[in-house]
């Protein structure tokens, strides 16, 4: 069996407004949304070691760093699949 078939299927698409929006972009909105929801709720400091310094932040900018850097791996792992 052929392992990259051609798809011949568009993508899941929703009309908003007049507007087709691909399901996966709604996906993307949503997850941003409570992912800085989540990040403007929690602002109190933590306390972080790393390897040997020790520094104290508020966690809205560790969370935040955190996401960037995610969001850079999974581009980074997407770009190389799309590759093969």
């Amino acid at each position: 069996m052929a392992r990259n078939a051609a798809h011949t299927h568009d993508p899941s698409t929703v009309t908003v407004k007049g507007h087709d929006v691909r399901l996966r972009t709604i996906g993307f909105v949503v997850l941003a949304g409570l992912a800085i929801w989540f990040i403007a709720a929690n602002t109190k400091s933590v306390t972080i070691r790393l390897w040997i310094p020790t520094v104290t932040l508020p966690l809205w900018s560790v969370l935040t760093v955190t996401l960037l850097v995610g969001m850079v791996l999974g581009l980074l792992v997407a770009r190389r699949r799309a590759r093969r």
